[in-house]
């Protein structure tokens, strides 16, 4: 698909930097080019391949275009790209003649549509393009990376392969359906079937993590009150971030702050200390807690070392009565600095307490969050967590993981079918929906409305 239009827009931040890109995409590029720059030698429209010419805007700025000859561009189609000075006034100079020689101002993400339209990309690499821009960390820009590069989008042709040769073996028995013949092994197909829905399975299950990190790992704080919450909150960021005091309830709504841990954003959530209140503000405080607690992927549970056993029993219960077993908890010991080496002999006669503590908690890292011993062996344990270690195809998009959602539904169907020995138009129905469901993932199935969607939250230059 070639458009009839030529495009333009800056394709970097005006004013932000010593030098400013301003893209050029379509038919008539190399006309729009030629006409708004003088080249020391040659002409845009000359050259045969790529090429970087040096040329000057009359009474503007001396530049540096890159010329790209279609297929071998970004969009697929002859475009160009203009390195000036930074300059806002610069830029608008450009914008105006490029639009006075036959160019119009490009949509939000045109370019990258075009690319998609003209087969340089699929749909999910385009979706990734907007995701490396904005990745700002190492493991969200591997992440992105990765789909950028295909091998995110062949893993849903593969699983959408899958799925076309059962529907073939099934749509195959129904063009025969009166000569009685069955080319499809019920039990086979079940077989064959069980292995997709268990890719759309583990597929589904990435997301949770591959938001986590495209967004950033929410890391709830969580423990009874007083126990150091805040203090280690402001510890791991090595700032003042959260009010702390000896008195219990400080903290009566959520903190967040994030920080990079191995390449990895975390967004760490203080919260308020879980317990009993009749005061109305800290139960609102308490309730948001349990929110962020029960929606984070990783729980720092913190217990206080001064506390007796009972005291730290109880809080372990409350928290882990909260917990989910996809959630991953590293329990912590806080005040190493100011309590007895073994919390044993904290209270006499409690043996029995503290194995079924141990039970509940495991091994407990032993740190001071007030003097820093320990924060060393901590950030390990949460980089050991493996949030920067995602290996395979792992979702990051909401879009992705709905249709996703709507494919399994549409499989257990065909499953449910199966078992019950129904016709095969109703299972080469729903396989249909599946297929034509992982289809617009990258691409192979779009419309008007969502490429719209999609493409409208890019910036204007990509």
């Amino acid at each position: 698909m070639m458009f009839d239009d030529t495009i333009c827009a800056p394709a970097s931040p005006v004013g932000s930097a010593a030098i400013a890109v301003v893209r050029v995409s379509g038919p008539t590029a190399m006309d729009a080019v030629d006409k708004l720059v003088v080249f020391r030698r040659g002409t845009a429209a000359e050259s045969k391949g790529f090429e970087v010419k040096f040329g000057v805007v009359p009474k503007v700025d001396d530049v540096l275009v890159s010329v790209y000859r279609a297929p071998h561009s970004y969009t697929g189609e002859d475009a160009a790209e203009i390195g000036c000075h930074a300059s806002p006034y610069i830029v608008s100079v450009i914008l105006q003649r490029l639009i006075r020689a036959g160019c119009r101002m490009a949509e939000p993400g045109e370019f990258t549509k075009r690319a998609f339209l003209n087969g340089k990309m699929d749909l999910a690499q385009a979706e990734a393009v907007a995701d490396l821009i904005a990745a700002d960390s190492q493991a969200s820009h591997r992440l992105a990376f990765s789909q950028m590069k295909g091998g995110y989008s062949e893993e849903f042709r593969e699983l959408r392969a899958q799925l076309v040769e059962l529907a073939s073996l099934v749509e195959l028995e129904l063009d025969f359906s009166e000569e009685e013949v069955e080319f499809a092994d019920r039990s086979k197909l079940a077989g064959l079937l069980g292995q997709a829905r268990a890719r759309v399975e583990a597929l589904k299950a990435s997301y949770r993590v591959g938001n986590a990190v495209k967004s950033g790992v929410p890391v709830a704080i969580a423990g009874a009150p007083n126990s150091g919450k805040s203090t280690l909150l402001n510890a791991l960021l090595r700032e003042d971030r959260a009010i702390v005091s000896d008195i219990p309830g400080t903290t009566r709504d959520t903190v967040e702050e994030t920080m990079v841990v191995e390449g990895v954003r975390y967004r760490f959530i203080d919260t308020a200390g879980l317990r009993e209140s009749n005061d109305t503000i800290e139960k609102l405080g308490i309730e948001r807690s349990i929110e962020k607690l029960r929606s984070a992927c990783l729980v720092l549970a913190v217990l206080d070392a001064t506390a007796s056993p009972q005291e730290n029993l109880a809080s372990a219960k409350t928290i882990s009565a909260e917990l989910s077993p996809d959630q991953k908890v590293i329990w912590i010991l806080n005040k190493c600095d100011i309590a007895p080496r073994d919390p044993a002999i904290v209270r006499e006669n409690t043996p029995d307490l503290i194995r079924e503590l141990h039970s509940l908690t495991g091994d407990t890292l032993r740190i001071s969050a007030l003097n820093g011993t320990g924060l060393d062996e901590l950030e390990e344990a949460i980089a050991d967590c493996g949030f920067g270690s995602t290996e395979g195809a792992v979702v990051t998009s909401a879009r992705h993981y709905s249709a996703l959602c709507e494919a399994a539904d549409d499989l257990t169907r065909v499953s449910e079918a199966l078992d019950k020995h129904l016709s095969g138009d109703l299972l080469a129905e729903d396989l249909r929906a599946a297929i034509s469901t992982l289809g617009s993932i990258f691409g192979e199935i779009t419309t008007d409305d969502l490429l719209g969607e999609i493409f409208s939250k890019f910036c204007i230059g990509k």
